[in-house]
Parts: C-alpha cells; sequence; structure tokens
C-alpha cells in the first residue's frame, strides 16, 4: 500500500452480538458500521458463511463489503479472515471500526496498522490476519481503573458521553467518502483536526 492511498475492500465493525449488548460502549463499531450501511442505504443479512451480518456498496467505483461478526468479541477474527480469504481482500484492504479505551468520548481516530492494545475483538482479528490492516477508533474513555475495564466497555456511556461518540461519528461519516476514494491521510487530517 503506498503511503497516501488506501484501497478499502471491507468496512468491519466490532462488537457483541444480542440485545443485552447493543447499547454498551464495547459495541461502539457496530453503531458506526450500522450508519455507514444507512447512509449508502444497505442492509445487512445474515451470512453464516462469514459468520457475521454483511452487506455490500458501492463507493469509488467499487464494491466495498460491510461486516458486523455475530461470533462474540473475542473470536472476531473468525468471521473478518473468513469474509476476507472468500473475496481475496487483503489485510491492508480492511477498515476495522472499534472502540478505544485511550480516546475521550468524541475523539475517533484513524490509524495504521499497530498492536491490539489490550482489545480482544482487535486481538483475535491480528490472530487470523495479522496487523496490517486500517482501524477507525472510536474514543469511549477511559474508567480511570484497570480492573474497571471490562465493567465499563460493557455498560452503556451516559447521556453526554454518547452525545459525544455520535457527533463523533456523524464528523466520521463525512470522512467516509475521502477514505474510499483512497485518501486516508487527507481522511485523517480532516477528522483529526475539529
Amino acid at each position: 500500500m503506498a503511503a497516501q492511498q488506501a484501497d478499502i475492500r471491507l468496512i468491519v465493525g466490532l462488537g457483541n452480538p444480542g440485545a443485552n449488548y447493543h447499547s454498551t460502549r464495547h459495541n461502539a463499531g457496530f453503531w458506526l458500521l450500522d450508519q455507514i450501511a444507512r447512509e449508502f442505504s444497505c442492509s445487512l443479512h445474515n451470512e453464516i458463511r462469514f459468520h457475521g451480518e454483511t452487506g455490500k456498496i458501492h463507493a469509488a467505483s467499487k464494491d466495498i463489503h460491510l461486516l458486523k461478526p455475530t461470533t462474540f468479541m473475542n473470536r472476531s477474527g473468525q468471521a473478518v479472515a473468513a469474509l476476507s480469504r472468500y473475496f481475496k481482500i487483503e489485510a491492508t484492504q480492511i477498515l476495522v471500526l472499534h472502540d478505544e479505551l485511550d480516546l475521550e468520548a468524541g475523539d475517533n481516530r484513524l490509524k495504521k496498522s499497530g498492536g491490539h492494545g489490550g482489545h480482544n475483538g482487535l486481538r483475535d482479528i491480528i490472530n487470523h490476519i495479522g496487523k496490517d490492516f486500517l482501524r477507525l477508533r472510536i474514543g469511549i474513555g477511559h474508567p480511570g481503573e484497570r480492573n474497571q475495564v471490562v465493567n465499563y466497555v460493557l455498560k452503556s456511556p451516559s447521556a453526554e458521553d454518547l452525545s459525544r461518540i455520535e457527533d463523533a461519528n456523524q464528523r466520521t461519516l463525512k470522512i467516509i467518502p475521502t477514505l474510499l476514494d483512497g485518501h486516508f491521510e487527507k481522511a485523517m487530517q480532516a477528522l483529526h483536526t475539529k
């Protein structure tokens, strides 16, 4: 992948399936993927062979797959690997949307590759396809104490934090066309400049 370009063919939103988890911070990736699907008038359908809900949008003169794994978070890599193998999509062509403890609520950031930072969904994806995928980190804030993290991510954000996350996701939607056109750095600059 050239320094300035990104050829995105798959966008994955991370979360846990089921109504119990729908409004929890850990499902921020699902929220944003749902918004992208709505923006492109795409409905997602359960696809057993890909262990998730999938759909397809057309942008930048190409088809781009959308995926919400229906495995639990710590097995997200199974779904990502199954779909990317089937459609011959490289790790560098995958954008993963995920909740990020190290960013405040309302701060979304793009990142190229990297480690998992303790995120079980990212850890499993890295185990399956390596670390060279793109990330869109959705800030959810940190509870302050490490031993409170699990409880924190599996609870709903406060009304104030939710409003900030929703505002950040709206800003993110505006840069998605630039990103899908291949202009990663330009999209990153636009998103990171408030």
